[in-house]
This record gives structure tokens, C-alpha cells and sequence, in this order.
């Protein structure tokens, strides 16, 4: 099916593909519109799918499953969802809100971590900068476990998010190995976007010039970094902690 496979029948169409109960669960509770249901009726019967709400339910029979089907375990039910607006205006800025910034992150099982990583802090925006990659890929949509549908996700060139930040009076932190200072020794009680890049080249300079502050894990190993995805989650919690995460007092 193009929609798995090709990024650009994706973009045309704006249209991608769902697979999975929970998955699709995830996406109706986020807002996506499911367009179609295709159901094998030899895994899952029609009058349990039409539990699902969608505008069109179509029955396969199980070959056609199998070839149409990306994921080994997947229920018997593929939906096609409408794609959502990720335009950086799309996104609700909230009073001392806490974002995650992805630079140039290519893997789409990386950005599927952090999308996990990024749910698991109940953040307030998911941007990325320069996207590399579709955000409906399937490995992305496979590797979040469905958190692309949980995240509010806003992306733009690394232009647009510096001016969007600064904008919106948002103080950024980025995640850097050159001129920082240690994480923990840091503020993030306000509006606040912790800023990650690749693993192997880091934010971009353009970014590092930009932030409010660069930050650094320290290490005690003998290499210089870690997942990125770990990474945002080490930062991200200690925001939340120091925002009372918790704090069972």
C-alpha cells in the first residue's frame, strides 16, 4: 500500500496508515479522523469493528491482511487517518510550559523513543526543527507505540523554532558537549524547551548560538554521549522534579 511505503502518497493524499486496537484507540482519543477500517474477519468480526468509529468499514480476507498488514501482531485492523496541521501556530503555548526540541533527527525509531519519552513527562509540545523524517512513517507511528497521537507536535525549520521560542518568551536549554553548563544547575520552572540533536552531530550551530543556555549531561564513562531519547529523558524529568513530579509531600 503506498501510504505504508511512500512518503510523498502520504503528503498527497494526507492520509496514513494505522495499525494496531490501541494504536487506533490512541489517534481517536487525539483527534484524528479515521477515514477508513479495514478488517479481516477471519481475526476480528465486523460488529466488534464497528465499535471503532470511522466513515467507511471495508472486510478483507486474511491474504489480503497479511500483504497489506506491517506489523506482525496487529489485530486484524488497519485504519487510514486523516493527518493533522503540525504548523508551529498550530500549537497551544501555556504559561510556564515545558517543550521537548528535536533537531535533525532522522530515525524514526529514535523520534518514536522520544515521542514515548516525551508522553511519560506529559509534556506541554513535541517540536521538531528541521524534520528529516515523515511523522507518519510507520516505524515512527511502530516505535511511539502510539504516543505520535498522544504528543501535541509542532515542526518548522530550526529558523522558525528559534524565532517561535523567542517569540513566546520560551527560554531554551540546549543539549551540548561545547560551552555548557551542568544540567541540574539550571531553572526550568518557567516556560522552558529542552533542545536535543543528533547523536552524532549535536544541535546545529545556528541552535547552540540561540539558546538561553547550553547544558551537559556529565559522564563518567569513556564515551562522550548517550540515546538521545535517554537523554531528553534525564532533562525532562529533572524539570519535572523540579516542578514537584513526584513530590508526595
Amino acid at each position: 500500500m503506498q501510504l505504508q511505503e511512500k512518503s510523498r502518497a502520504r503528503k498527497k493524499t494526507g492520509s496514513f496508515i494505522i495499525e494496531g486496537k490501541r494504536e487506533i484507540g490512541l489517534a481517536i482519543e487525539g483527534g484524528y479522523k479515521i477515514q477508513t477500517l479495514l478488517f479481516c474477519s477471519d481475526i476480528l468480526s465486523e460488529n466488534e469493528t464497528r465499535q471503532t468509529p470511522a466513515e467507511e468499514y471495508i472486510e478483507i480476507d486474511i491474504s489480503v491482511y497479511q500483504k497489506l498488514a506491517y506489523r506482525d501482531s496487529t489485530e486484524g485492523l488497519i485504519a487510514v487517518a486523516v493527518a493533522k496541521n503540525h504548523d508551529l501556530q498550530s500549537l497551544n503555548v501555556k504559561p510556564n510550559g515545558l517543550y521537548l526540541v528535536c533537531e535533525s533527527i532522522e530515525k524514526p525509531g529514535n523520534i518514536g523513543a522520544l515521542l514515548r519519552t516525551a508522553d511519560a513527562a506529559n509534556i506541554d509540545g513535541f517540536i521538531i526543527a528541521n524534520p528529516k523524517t515523515d511523522l507518519y512513517n510507520p516505524n515512527v507511528i511502530r516505535s511511539s507505540v502510539g504516543c505520535v497521537f498522544t504528543n501535541s507536535i509542532a515542526t518548522g525549520t530550526t529558523e522558525e523554532v528559534i524565532k517561535f521560542l523567542k517569540a513566546n518568551n520560551i527560554n531554551s536549554y540546549g543539549a551540548s558537549l561545547q560551552h555548557s553548563t551542568p544540567y541540574h544547575t539550571q531553572d526550568y520552572t518557567g516556560a522552558t524547551a529542552l533542545v536535543v540533536g543528533t547523536e552524532a552531530t549535536g544541535l546545529s550551530d545556528k541552535f547552540k548560538a540561540a539558546t538561553t543556555q547550553n547544558i551537559i549531561i556529565p559522564m563518567q564513562g569513556k564515551i562522550d554521549s548517550m540515546n538521545v531519547s535517554v537523554a531528553a529523558a534525564i532533562l525532562l524529568f529533572e524539570a519535572k522534579r523540579q516542578r514537584g513530579f513526584g513530590n508526595l509531600a
